[in-house]
Order: structure tokens, then sequence, then C-alpha cells
């Protein structure tokens, strides 16, 4: 809870002062309503008492009843106001840490159980600080404010509470014992739930491709059922306490009455019966105060283990080291005729042995574009991966402009680069804010226009406007449509160095032919790497590099390549003619 209370404003430490302050009148007020009723009691027994004076103290018993009403309000108010504004800065907070992480560090955590610790583990606390801030407050002075007015009345009475208390916690003890660890559990059962849900939402064609509804339906019912189990058993288990509550709340003014019948009945004298009678009255309101505050404060206790979790879940995030860190250049030298060089570069992801790329070395000038080649797994789209700085090299280093990425900011690496991924990712929006991806003003139009017309997406954007609609993961727009608006996000940027990790996969021959045309032409001074699987999309490439299990099997031109490398030959022969082949 440390967290919590550090990240206390000072206005929030205001009004958790004022909350407090605010409870403690509260029960000042409810303790002083049993002692007016012994008061009213007391009145109404005597002979000659005015009515007047009865009506006087019943007022000031209402008067403390709607007092304590309205001071309920004002602490709620000012609990609900802390909790809400210290968890939307927690949320804030792991929004913040979690966009900061690169590839290798998401891979600590799943993105379902990212999403249900931002939104459902926070709410917990949240409802858990609304709660508990005045419950934690009110519970022990009323405790302590009512065993001390308790102390000073007739024995018997005390000892009967005394025994209502003992047997109280004893059965809290035993629920306790039983549902805190079921409770745990909950959490980590609600992410494999979450898990479940997102896997069929985001896979949705392919289960209805596969006719796996069924298959889908029985994993999610597994996992509802197993969570149904284990909060069936914990409100189950938590039932019995509304019961038995009421059951003791009952005995206790059972047993004050029968214990008062019998002191009454021995009493020498109207005046002593009528003082325990009085003493009767306030004691079992004063009991059933202190089993009360017993009562609300186990719920919050039996919030705190989820809410534990649920911290220690937050605290998880934030506190994580990131494995990418920044440098401190912004710049490096724009003069500098090598725009991308990798040294002896091997990288293997998380904690392998086996390393995905192995001892790699090339350059690239500044304007040239290069092509990668090689088969599936063989590290192509990797190499991308380390430049972005996603990851960071297990050996070696790679160089933008002479200087190393790692000295980079992250923020300044990524501005050089426009990056086109091998699966295109489009946001809920507008053609627009796609293209012109995380720019909120001074949208070029004339920059936006070119960026459409060298992606090809002139056809269907006229169609449907730069204002048309593009749904969440672009699911209105057809794979070619995705890939070329994507494509357009790249060349608005107008960046130093282009990547398309093939990219061009989802496009026609001809509509991939003419990109690469206007790719040329359109963007000469600028570096652009190129990774595809088609010899078409290579070929005209100033340097092809061929990977093979993640090495480099040969660096040259198509021609070259054809003739002196045997592996790029084998590829061009599965795709090309041979009149194609003769005449390359």
């Amino acid at each position: 809870m440390s967290r919590v209370f550090k990240s206390f404003t000072k206005k929030e430490w205001i009004f958790l002062a004022v909350t407090i302050v605010f409870v403690i009148i509260q029960v000042l007020l409810d303790l002083k309503i049993p002692e007016y009723m012994s008061e009213v009691t007391t009145l109404v027994q005597t002979e000659g008492s005015e009515i007047a004076e009865i009506l006087t103290v019943g007022g000031y018993m209402l008067l403390c009843s709607f007092s304590s009403l309205a001071i309920t309000f004002l602490t709620g108010f000012c609990a609900a106001k802390v909790a809400t504004k210290v968890c939307m800065r927690m949320r804030n907070d792991v929004y913040t840490k979690v966009s900061s992480f690169s590839m290798a560090d998401i891979t600590n955590f799943s993105t379902a159980s990212l999403i249900t610790r931002t939104t459902n583990d926070i709410t917990q606390i949240q409802t858990t600080l609304c709660m508990g801030f005045v419950i934690f407050i009110r519970a022990p002075f009323m405790c302590i404010f009512a065993l001390s007015k308790i102390s000073t009345n007739n024995p018997s009475f005390s000892l009967i509470t005394i025994i209502a208390s003992i047997t109280f916690l004893c059965v809290i003890s035993i629920l306790l014992t039983l549902t805190v660890p079921k409770s745990k559990r909950l959490q980590k059962i609600i992410d494999r739930l979450n898990t479940v849900t997102n896997e069929h939402l985001t896979g949705v064609r392919v289960v209805r491709a596969y006719n796996a509804e069924s298959y889908h339906e029985d994993k999610f019912e597994a996992t509802n059922q197993d969570v149904a189990k284990t909060n069936s058993f914990v409100n189950a288990t938590m039932a019995f306490l509304s019961p038995f509550l009421s059951s003791l709340m009952s005995g206790i003014t059972l047993a004050v009455y029968w214990v008062g019948a019998a002191l009454i009945s021995s009493s020498n004298s109207p005046d002593a019966a009528l003082a325990i009678f009085s003493d009767m009255v306030v004691f079992s309101s004063y009991s059933i105060m202190i089993i009360l505050s017993f009562m609300v404060l186990t719920i919050i206790f039996m919030m705190m283990p989820r809410t534990l979790v649920a911290l220690s879940r937050i605290n998880e995030v934030i506190n994580f080291e990131n494995n990418i860190h920044d440098g401190s250049k912004k710049n490096g030298d724009t003069t500098f005729p090598v725009a991308l060089e990798f040294k002896n570069v091997s990288f293997s992801y998380g904690e392998s042995d086996e390393n995905v790329l192995e001892n790699v070395s090339f350059k690239v000038k500044k304007g040239e574009t290069v092509a990668f080649i090689g088969a599936t797994g063989s590290g192509k789209s990797t190499i991308t991966k380390l430049i972005l700085r996603n990851y960071d090299v297990t050996k070696g280093e790679i160089l933008i402009n002479g200087i190393n990425v790692k000295e980079y900011t992250q923020h300044a690496l990524r501005e050089k680069l426009g990056y086109v991924s091998q699966t295109a990712v489009l946001f809920n929006g507008d053609i627009t804010s796609n293209i012109a991806f995380g720019i909120e003003e001074n949208i070029s139009t004339d920059r936006l226009n070119k960026a459409v017309e060298i992606a090809q997406a002139k056809d269907f954007v006229d169609k449907i406007g730069f204002a048309g609609k593009v749904s969440q993961g672009g699911l209105n727009l057809s794979g070619g449509q995705k890939q070329r608006v994507s494509i357009a996000r790249a060349l608005y940027k107008n960046a130093e160095i282009y990547m398309f990790d093939d990219c061009f996969s989802a496009l026609d021959y001809r509509t991939d032919r003419v990109l690469r045309e206007k790719l040329k032409s359109e963007t000469e001074g600028a570096t652009k790497l190129f990774i595809a699987q088609r010899i078409s999309t290579v070929k005209d490439a100033d340097q092809i590099i061929v990977i093979d299990q993640g090495r480099v099997a040969g660096i040259g031109k198509h021609r070259d390549l054809l003739s002196q490398n045997e592996l790029y030959r084998e590829i061009a022969e599965s795709q090309l003619s041979k009149e194609e082949l003769n005449h390359a």
C-alpha cells in the first residue's frame, strides 16, 4: 500500500484529513443517539415529566441522526475523490510504463494480463480505497468509543459483548482462512478468461473458417466454469456471514434483555429497576454498533487479498526494469556516407541458446535500395526489429549515420525510420488519421495525396475519401487496401530510411511493380530496405543480401547472384521461367 500513499498530492492529504475529522464527528454523533434514547426512556417512565422535555431530547436525537447522515455523504465524497484521483494516476503510470516497453519487455507479460492490470486490477484497488478510507477510520474509533462507554455500565452486560466479540472473531477467522486463498487465485483465472476471450475475438475469422466455434466455446466454458466455481465458493462461504450476524445481534439483544430482566427482578427499588432498563437500551445499541463495526471491517478484509494481489501486479509492471535504455544523442552525422551498417551482429530471442542471426555484417550507403531475401524463418524480419530497437543485439553493433543505435534516444532513432510491418496494422479512425499517424495538427494535404499516390491507394481512397471510416484493425478494408494504407503511412513520414518488411505480399504483381517504380523515382534520396519473398520485388535493388539460417549467404546484384550464388539461383528458378532467367 506504500505506493498508494506515496502518490498522494497535498490536496489529497487535505481531503483525507478532512475525512478523518468528519468520521470522528460522525462516530461521536452516532454514539450520542443511544444516550438520548436512554434519556427519553427515563423521562417516559418518570412521573411528572413534561412532554416538552421529552420532545426536546427527541429533537436532539433527530438532529444527531440527520447530522450523521449529512456527514456520511461528505465523507463518501471526500473518500471517492481521493480514491479516484489516485487510481487515475496509477492507471496513467501503468499505461505510460507499458508504452515504454520494448518487444522484449512485453514478452514478460501477456497482452490480456496487461489489459486486466490496467482495468480490473486498478478498479479493484479503487473500490477498496473508496470504502476503506472511511471504514478503516470509522471502525476502530467506533469500537474504542463504544467500549469505553460500555465499560462504565453494568459488568454483566460487558461480559455479553466480550463473548459475542470472541465468537464473531472466531467465525470470521475461519471464513477468511477458507476464502483468502480462493480470492488470490481468482485474479489469475480472470487473466486466463481474458486471454481466451481475446484469442477468440482476434481470430474470429480463422475460428469460423475452420468451424472451430465449438472448440473455442468449450475452451471458454472450462475457464468460465473455473471463475464461476471460485466465485461461488467465496460468495457461498461469505453468505454465511449475513445470517450469522443477524443471529448474533438478535442473540445479544436477547441476552441483554434476559440478563436485564433478571437484574430488574432482583432490584430493591423502582429507581434501580429503571436505571437497569435504561442501561439495557443503551447497551444493546452500543453492542450492536461494535458488532457492525467488526462486520464492515471484515468486508474490507475480504476485499484486501484481491486488492493486495492487484497492487502487487501493478507494482510488477511499474517496477519492471526495461531491457532497452535510451541513449542521449538526437542526431548523427547527416553527411556520413553510410546510412546503415551491421557489424558482426548476432542475436537470440530471450534466453534461447540458438542465435537467430549469426555474425551478420553489411553496409548500406545513403540513397541505396537494399533487399533481403531468404527462406521463411531465416531471420530477415529480425533485422528490422533490431534496427527499430524492439530488441538489442546480443553481440556486435548496428550503426546509423556512423553512430550506434544504442546511443540515440529511442524517439530520435524512430524519427529517422519509416517502417511498414509484415502484418498491416490500422487503428480505429479514418484514412487521414491512419496515414498521418500520431499527428493531430498541421496535416499536409499535399503530403497525404503524394503518399497515397505512391502507395497506389488512390483508387479506393478517392472512393471513400480521406474522412472514410477505418474500423479497429482495418476490418472494413481488404488485405491489399490495408497494406497500401500502411505503406502510405510510412511515406507520409518522409523518413531517412524506409523499411518494407514483406509488405507487398497482398499486392498483385502489377501493383507491386508500379509501386516500386514510384518509390524509386519519388524517394530517390532516401535509403530503402526491402524484405521480400518475391524475386520480382528484389531484382532491381542496388544490393541483394541473401540470408540463410541467420547468416549472410551472399551479397550482390541480381545478375551476379544468379551466376554466383546457388541459394539465390534456387529461389529464382522456383519463381521465374527459363526465359526470364536467361534475360535477367
